[in-house]
């Protein structure tokens, strides 16, 4: 991979930066309002809506650049599927937590320094350990045996510091998020049946997801001028079925249907509020802003969010814009009030949500219990 270019104009010099492992610094909900005005949330932010713009109206088969450094990280992603090959799970009574996941977490701890420094081209291996750090953060975690939106952003981290260091550019965007998010998604898919790893602090039915959110955040904006899948039909088995090799957003659904049962409505009914949504723009607007409140706001996922020399708590010198201050949620006891004010359909919809077991007013069919 000497090949490998990096963008000259890029602001971290390679030569002359010295870099370090990261380490947790958020120790106090207090620290919340710091990390807001830090330059690690806005390169984080910034990156998330770069990529949200880079893949806009595209599909995962379209066609792209694909560089010698995207096939590089596909393939380090494909060894470590290959290692959950060679640890089966073990024979235990819990149903949650195979601690067989220690086995393969230990492995990539203790052999992937080395995978990621063979990967990348020499002049970058000053920057492994504060990379891996990232990158190790980014599977789950080893002692609770879970996963969550806090490791998926752990994974955002490390390519955006591939952006930072120059190694990845604006060139790579697509493929990027198309290529190799969607490579870590199946991983991660792949982790968390074998091992059956918990969801990292859940919020059960009002969360949009048990794991992971980007998908769909990414996924609505491959799907903003969609000519046939509008929001309302992302439910539909024939349609996410039909269309999930090309869409993050309903490969998610899929993978939800296929790892629950009973109607869609109930056991993902932020999603199927989601689904009322007449356009996908303001799907997309609305879950930026959601992501903000709910992921990068919220103490327990941020307090194990670390910095380096890459992503720093310093404060940044053009901070992320204040997110606008929203009313408490009034029509669903418990909700997020971002998914209420922004994303639901109107109060007039409303009523059976509250109702466990009740089945959505709407000509729709919810889908069939799997």
């Amino acid at each position: 991979m000497s090949s490998i270019k990096k963008n000259d104009s890029h602001l971290i010099d390679i030569k002359s930066h010295k870099f370090c492992l990261p380490e947790k610094q958020i120790k106090l909900p207090e620290d919340i309002p710091k990390w807001e005005k830090s330059q690690a949330y806005a390169d984080l932010l910034g990156f998330i809506l770069a990529m949200n713009e880079a893949v806009k109206n595209k599909k995962i088969r379209d066609q792209y650049p694909v560089s010698p450094v995207v096939e590089k990280l596909i393939e380090i992603l494909d060894k470590l599927d290959t290692w959950i090959d060679e640890i089966p799970p073990i024979d235990q009574p819990q149903r949650f937590g195979n601690k067989a996941f220690r086995i393969w977490f230990q492995k990539l701890s203790e052999e992937g320094p080395n995978v990621l420094k063979e990967s990348l081209p020499a002049e970058y291996e000053c920057a492994v350990p504060e990379l891996f750090g990232y990158f190790l953060e980014s599977f789950g975690n080893d002692t609770r045996i879970d996963y969550g939106t806090g490791h998926e952003l752990s994974f955002v981290a490390f390519l955006c510091c591939l952006c930072k260091i120059g190694l990845a550019t604006q060139e790579d965007y697509q493929a990027l998020i198309l290529k190799v998010f969607e490579r870590y998604m199946n991983l991660v898919r792949k982790l968390q049946l074998t091992y059956r790893m918990e969801p990292a602090g859940s919020h059960g039915v009002w969360s949009l997801d048990d794991y992971q959110f980007l998908p769909f955040l990414w996924g609505s904006s491959q799907l903003l001028d969609h000519p046939r899948i509008k929001p309302k039909s992302f439910p539909d088995e024939d349609i996410y079925n039909g269309f999930y090799k090309d869409y993050m957003f309903l490969s998610a659904i899929k993978f939800i249907n296929q790892v629950k049962t009973g109607p869609f409505a109930e056991h993902s009914n932020q999603l199927w509020g989601i689904s009322g949504v007449p356009v996908w723009s303001k799907v997309n607007s609305g879950l930026i802003k959601m992501y903000r409140a709910e992921i990068l706001a919220k103490f327990p996922i941020v307090q194990h969010f670390m910095f380096g020399s890459l992503l720093t708590l310093n404060q940044a010198e053009n901070p992320a814009p204040e997110l606008e201050v929203l009313p408490p949620a009034t029509s669903f006891s418990g909700r997020p009030p971002m998914m209420d004010d922004i994303m639901m359909p109107p109060p007039t919809m409303a009523p059976w949500a509250a109702k466990p077991g009740a089945i959505p007013p709407t000509s729709r069919t919810p889908p069939r219990d799997l």
